[in-house]
């Protein structure tokens, strides 16, 4: 194999490299060497540098050769902290992780009920301040702080395109929050933050094509190819929740006609459970009720056998397997995890379903499976996702856009 000695010096080839450990750790340079093509000094040298900032350290384990022992490498879990805050249409997440996607705090608070935007970026400041002083973390440690939330976003200008919840659009988030944090902000959208914690936590190997399906009050999924997460033109990629699945059906905010989200999103399946006479009284689902907290009473319901919340449940799953064969066709996946707070109660239902049809319609299906699985922690998947993106871009700088420095 020739050795791509052309790479040996971009931000790429130390991408590789903590990818590498990450997924493969403990591993040694021998192996790195032999794994990535590069040449033992190039090796040497990248890992001399991660060393060097903390970003990796040695086991003291070593491999016995014929020749010299072989250390081994990990990432450093304490190399530095990321920040994730979801906004969701009610409620602010908040949580920091290790480097190595471990959560190390959580908390959750009420959205302003307003929505204005100088309240909006006040609790997000005040929300990080609680966490990060409550956690003791000094403030060089924090990679930087991302807030995600529902697209579509303008990732280079650091805010949200759509005012879905609470008055956002137009609002320079990331200039806003920066300014008065001192710390490194990005914005993105909660789907495909969420496919770069699932990514990266799981210690997913680039070498997988790996997909997220997002479900929280909309629909959206991202993929990661090669380690990076695929953006689009805009940043705005994998809008499954936006591709038709019925013709000419209900009209959808996008401007498209049928789309998927109009059918198979929680706040979709809450009002069908609603116009059911009896159903949402049986349940105890009040008028009041946020759609988020029905959904999940009535995706208990459907477990604990309620035969009308259960048809409901079951119908919004074979749509979104529709979705699920549409995202594994696309893009050849090997592995699709379901995330977000829409998967948290029947979580089970929407992968069996999944599964099952993947292995009926996938293009590839006699070539290879596709592994489905749900998120260990749904509910939290974005914000997890949100530190995420803010340690892989300043320890494995190379895979898309970067947290603005610190002034």
């Amino acid at each position: 194999m020739a050795r791509r000695e052309s790479s040996a010096a971009g931000p790429g080839s130390r991408a590789l490299v903590v990818d590498l450990i990450r997924s493969s750790g403990p591993i040694s340079r021998v192996e790195l060497v032999k794994v990535t093509g590069l040449t033992q000094p190039t090796i040497s040298n990248i890992v001399r540098r991660l060393i060097d900032d903390g970003v990796v350290r040695e086991t003291g384990d070593t491999v016995a050769t014929r020749g010299k022992p072989r250390a081994m490498l990990i990432i450093n879990s304490r190399a530095a902290y990321g920040v994730g805050i979801h906004m969701a249409a009610d409620t602010l997440t908040c949580v920091v992780t290790d480097t190595r996607g471990g959560t190390i705090g959580r908390q959750l608070v009420a959205a302003p009920a307003d929505g204005r935007p100088a309240e909006v970026v006040a609790r997000l400041a005040a929300l990080y301040r609680d966490v990060t002083d409550g956690l003791g973390l000094p403030p060089r440690s924090v990679a930087g702080l991302a807030v995600v939330g529902p697209g579509p976003v303008d990732v280079a200008r650091g805010g949200f395109l759509a005012p879905d919840p609470g008055q956002r659009a137009g609002l320079d988030l990331a200039q806003a929050l920066s300014g008065r944090l001192d710390v490194p902000v990005l914005v993105d959208s909660d789907a495909a933050a969420a496919a770069v914690g699932e990514f990266w936590g799981r210690q997913v190997s680039r070498e997988r094509t790996f997909g997220c399906l997002y479900m929280n009050s909309g629909i959206g999924s991202g993929v990661v190819l090669d380690g990076a997460l695929h953006r689009g033109a805009s940043s705005n990629a994998g809008k499954i929740g936006h591709i038709a699945v019925v013709r000419d059906g209900e009209p959808c905010p996008c401007g498209n006609r049928g789309c998927l989200e109009q059918y198979a999103a929680p706040h979709v399946v809450v009002g069908r459970a609603r116009a059911l006479p009896g159903l949402a009284e049986r349940l105890s689902i009040r008028p009041e009720d946020p759609d988020a907290r029905a959904f999940d009473v009535l995706a208990r319901a459907a477990l604990y056998g309620d035969q009308e919340a259960r048809a409901l449940v079951d119908e919004s799953a074979a749509l979104l397997a529709e979705g699920a064969v549409v995202l594994a066709n696309l893009w050849d996946l090997d592995t699709l995890v379901l995330a977000g707070p829409g998967f948290a109660v029947a979580g089970s239902v929407y992968v069996t379903e999944i599964r099952r049809r993947l292995a009926q319609r996938a293009f590839t299906r006699d070539v290879h499976g596709v592994q489905v699985d749900l998120s260990s922690n749904p509910r939290d998947a974005a914000a997890i996702g949100g530190a995420a993106l803010v340690l892989q871009g300043s320890v494995a700088p190379g895979h898309g856009p970067q947290v603005a420095a610190r002034a």
